[in-house]
């Protein structure tokens, strides 16, 4: 049910900024946002020891529950991660020992403390791993006190299981547990916290409204669910992966400037989008900023790279990468002026000129066979992002103060500027 419009702040916050794509009640969860403080969670299974870029639409929302003086509940899931979700995925997850499943969580909960505040206060967030209580949990207790009120026909609709059954890749019987241990969670969770919410991707729904549906039927309790949309690009890439891999939550793994980098090559239609999710800018200064065209939206995305750096790595980190990239391209950049130049012309660039082409007439490579080569060995680079697509075309839209900067390698490098 969707609530003709939300009063509460965070509701109508989490619409306006595009957080929102199914509630069960989002009529009654309005009411609960205006009768008091809400708890809600979100699950993150501990299947590696840090979160990438895929898990910052579910990250920004708890930050945005924090902000309007909701509680916002981590739910680690030292238990869960034991078999496995399988939505969204191919084939079942490799199982991990008790060890890596407890340094994963450590290092998961490092990345979640850098943008939710943890402490004792009554907004703070509230962290819980479910090994705490499905750790204990008798399997013929489970099936007496769940069982009853799990419908199969029910589980065997949920997309993450058709469409394994449909690839006819199969589902083990471990993994189709899942979704009953998803729903005993949130059930517990209300059980001892008061947690009324839980929040996930839209891949996630099933297994949230069983939770709902689980609550009604032995405690006859109302809680509620809401899923975000999953987020690609305008060109339909998934978000949060690059043609190097994902983009991590950690400088041991992306570095700041390469994070920086990601989110300064956001296509011109997605700007201002992900402004509204990626940061805490006012919803009116993300439109205004979206809305700018030509070679304006370059600086639009050059506020979105530092705003969403300054969330991940500190005010400081993003401030300084954004000026050691702006010394890379500006012509009297100590590191531009280190760096041969390339002129084109304003309409070629314009129009777009294939990559491969434009490494060969810039002397970085000895013809555009070397080229796609140097591509598909995972060597070339634009505004040092890799490239895999040998079809590759750069546009005015990736000039960065003034100038594309092209690599070969780790060494090679040049700056493409019109004439």
């Amino acid at each position: 049910m969707v609530a003709e419009m939300t009063k509460s702040d965070f509701l109508t916050e989490a619409r306006a900024r595009g957080f929102v794509f199914q509630c069960t009640d989002e009529e009654a969860l309005d009411g609960a946002f205006l009768a008091g403080r809400v708890s809600g969670y979100t699950g993150f299974d501990l299947t590696a020891d840090c979160l990438h870029v895929g898990s910052m639409v579910q990250i920004m929302l708890l930050r945005l529950m924090q902000k309007h003086g909701h509680r916002p509940v981590l739910l680690l899931g030292g238990g869960t991660t034991k078999i496995g979700d399988p939505s969204g995925k191919e084939e079942a997850r490799q199982m991990l020992t008790p060890e890596r499943i407890a340094e994963n969580g450590r290092g998961i909960l490092g990345v979640l403390q850098r943008f939710v505040r943890l402490g004792e206060g009554e907004t703070d967030a509230l962290i819980v791993d479910n090994a705490e209580w499905l750790d204990r949990l008798g399997y013929i207790e489970l099936l007496r006190d769940v069982g009853p009120h799990v419908s199969l026909s029910r589980m065997l609709s949920f997309d993450s299981v058709k469409l394994r059954l449909e690839r006819e890749q199969g589902l083990s019987f471990l993994e189709f547990n899942y979704s009953i241990l998803q729903s005993y969670d949130f059930r517990e969770l209300n059980r001892r916290h008061g947690i009324v919410l839980q929040m996930g991707g839209s891949d996630q729904w099933g297994n949230i409204v069983s939770g709902v549906e689980l609550a009604r039927r032995t405690d006859r309790t109302q809680l509620f669910g809401l899923t975000t949309p999953l987020i690609a690009t305008a060109s339909g890439a998934k978000m949060g992966k690059s043609a190097s891999g994902a983009i991590w939550l950690s400088a041991d793994r992306v570095s700041p400037f390469d994070y920086w980098q990601f989110w300064r090559n956001t296509e011109d239609a997605d700007v201002g989008r992900f402004l509204k999710l990626f940061t805490d800018l006012p919803v009116a200064e993300c439109d205004r900023l979206g809305a700018l065209q030509g070679a304006e939206i370059n600086e639009a995305k050059k506020v979105l790279a530092t705003e969403a750096t300054a969330l991940c790595h500190g005010r400081d980190v993003a401030e300084q990468v954004a000026e050691t990239a702006r010394q890379q391209f500006e012509g009297g950049g100590a590191a531009a002026g280190a760096l041969p130049v390339h002129l084109v012309s304003a309409e070629a660039l314009l129009e777009g000129i294939p990559l491969v082409r434009l490494m060969a007439e810039a002397g970085l490579v000895a013809s555009n066979g070397e080229a796609r080569r140097l591509i598909r060995g995972g060597g070339a680079r634009v505004n040092d992002v890799v490239v895999a697509d040998e079809a590759r075309v750069v546009t005015a839209s990736e000039l960065a103060e003034g100038g594309v900067k092209l690599s070969a390698g780790r060494k090679q490098h040049v700056v493409v500027r019109t004439d």
